[in-house]
């Protein structure tokens, strides 16, 4: 018997528990586990889940925590708020006797309050990151990656990357043949290439129209199709390259040609996501000499290769000229 508990907080999101235990009882309703027990479980009093104008009650207390080999957290509400004392106390004891304690998305803030994180690798959305390391500076945090399997204490990033752990976790408990069959059934991949660097967001900083470097950045980015030596963008704010670089870092928090070189590949990721165009061409719209030149800096970036990329997010709508203009 596999004993899993899933602890929930109240106003938990249905849509949210779906990801958290959602590969178990589809393995369960194919019968690739047959021997599965799972419960849900109320992290506090009165616990229910919420969602499409239902509300639905949480079935157990935290005593079911005790029996179980791995216990789940699936989300925290409120990431400046602290969790009850008492479910990180379940989940230490949980934890101290031998079960391994899971937290996917906000929840790793769960598993961090209750001190399991501390000195140990994991991982949440990557939007919640900055949050994490700043409330938990003991935490190795690693915002790049899907999910985290440190053995007894996993983690994993937001969404569908807690389907991904259920799956990795299915393939450590049953073999790769049921995993992978498991996931044609779902009409999921088995496993996802890359991380969560293919899907966080780079904003650009605010540009202040009356500082001569943020002008150059302006005008860079109408041209990063073109070579932009930082000497050129120097000479353009009307300032010695040691100066120029030293208010740049102060904008961007990067050097002028690291900051180029992003801001490529985003225009690299833009392209992908919306037009057809070859790799290659894509690459010369935005700076690059060749697809073989822009693969290391948009694998670096990004976590995959550019072709990766466009399958999972292309469009394929065509080229869009104001994009290229």
């Amino acid at each position: 018997m596999r004993r899993l508990a899933v602890v929930v907080f109240n106003g938990a999101s249905l849509g949210a528990m779906s990801f958290a235990f959602g590969v178990f009882e589809m393995a369960s309703a194919f019968g690739e586990l047959p021997d599965l027990e799972l419960k849900v479980v109320g992290g506090e009093p009165d616990a229910a889940l919420r969602g499409g104008g239902l509300t639905v009650p949480v079935p157990e207390d935290l005593d079911a925590v005790r029996d179980a080999d791995l216990v789940l957290v699936p989300n925290w509400r409120s990431p400046m708020e602290d969790p009850p004392e008492a479910a990180l106390e379940a989940l230490r004891a949980a934890h101290d006797r031998g079960a391994r304690v899971a937290g996917l998305c906000s929840g790793a803030f769960v598993l961090a309050a209750a001190g399991l994180l501390d000195g140990r690798p994991a991982t949440t959305h990557w939007a919640m990151a900055p949050l994490l390391a700043a409330r938990f500076p003991a935490v190795r945090l690693d915002e790049s990656v899907l999910y985290i399997d440190d053995g007894d204490i996993l983690t994993a990033g937001g969404g569908a990357a807690g389907m991904d752990l259920g799956l990795h976790l299915i393939r450590s408990w049953c073999g790769a043949e049921v995993a992978n069959r498991l996931a044609k059934g779902m009409v999921v991949p088995p496993h996802r290439p890359g991380g969560q660097a293919q899907y966080i967001e780079s904003p650009m900083p605010e540009l202040d129209e009356g500082d001569p470097v943020s002008e150059t950045m302006a005008w860079a980015l109408t041209r990063l199709d073109a070579a932009l030596p930082v000497e050129e963008l120097a000479r353009r704010a009307h300032m010695s390259r040691r100066n120029y670089d030293r208010r740049f870092r102060e904008i961007t928090g990067a050097a002028p040609g690291t900051w180029l070189t992003h801001q490529r590949v985003i225009r690299a990721q833009q392209l992908l996501e919306s037009t057809d165009l070859p790799v290659d061409e894509i690459a010369r719209y935005c700076g690059f000499s060749s697809s073989a030149a822009l693969r290391p800096h948009f694998r670096r970036q990004v976590g995959v290769t550019p072709v990766a990329y466009r399958e999972t997010f292309g469009t394929r709508l065509g080229v869009l000229e104001p994009m290229l203009s």
